[in-house]
């Protein structure tokens, strides 16, 4: 059983259909005291980073989060969720994030665009690999995957899986340790996405 930490942001059945589509099962999670029964942790979501971190705050389950990545248990954060696994993000001010990978979260710099790109990246974009990481697991170089967001991860190299290129390249798949993050939507990005989770339930 894989558990999808819930905090009220985002589709979460779409994740769970999607992991069930590959053969496993998945539980919503809730309260900060279940989340270390488990193995394997998603951390999902859509929406403004400075909401979600008041509401795993709230409830404590952010303290489960921080405590389940530091038992060495495989933890996966996808697209808003990716984001918070960093220590901070200035969208609509400054906020605190979970601080488990080092980087913030910032907007798209519109000044390095070409005219013709918008915000937020919506849409299918392709990924370029830079370093090995098991989430990529048959996964080709240039794949096309499934975004929507406004802000992105800067983050040090070392940490780097992949970048997508979007008026320039950000980070889209990180990883540190047992800690990975996705940008893109796998439960919205077809044969591809499945691998990604199919992947993430064999590390």
């Amino acid at each position: 059983m894989i558990a999808i930490i819930d905090y009220s942001m985002g589709n979460l059945q779409s994740v769970i259909n999607a992991i069930e589509k590959v053969g496993k099962k998945a539980v919503l999670v809730k309260e900060p005291k279940e989340l270390g029964k488990y193995q394997k942790a998603i951390l999902p979501g859509v929406g403004a980073f400075g909401d979600a971190m008041k509401f795993l705050n709230q409830s404590g389950m952010n303290e489960a989060v921080k405590e389940f990545a530091s038992s060495g248990k495989a933890l996966l954060g996808i697209c808003l969720g990716m984001q918070l696994l960093f220590e901070k993000s200035l969208e609509f001010g400054e906020h605190k994030g979970l601080g488990l990978i080092e980087g913030e979260v910032v907007m798209f710099d519109k000044n390095r665009f070409d005219n013709h790109l918008k915000v937020p990246h919506v849409g299918w974009n392709s990924l370029k690999i830079r370093q090995e990481n098991p989430l990529l697991k048959e996964i080709k170089d240039g794949t096309y995957l499934y975004f929507v967001h406004s802000f992105h991860v800067k983050t040090d190299d070392k940490y780097v899986s992949a970048v997508t290129h979007y008026g320039y390249d950000f980070p889209s798949v990180v990883k540190k340790n047992n800690i990975f993050g996705f940008q893109p939507h796998p439960e919205k990005s077809h044969e591809n996405g499945l691998k990604i989770y199919k992947n993430f339930m064999e590390i």
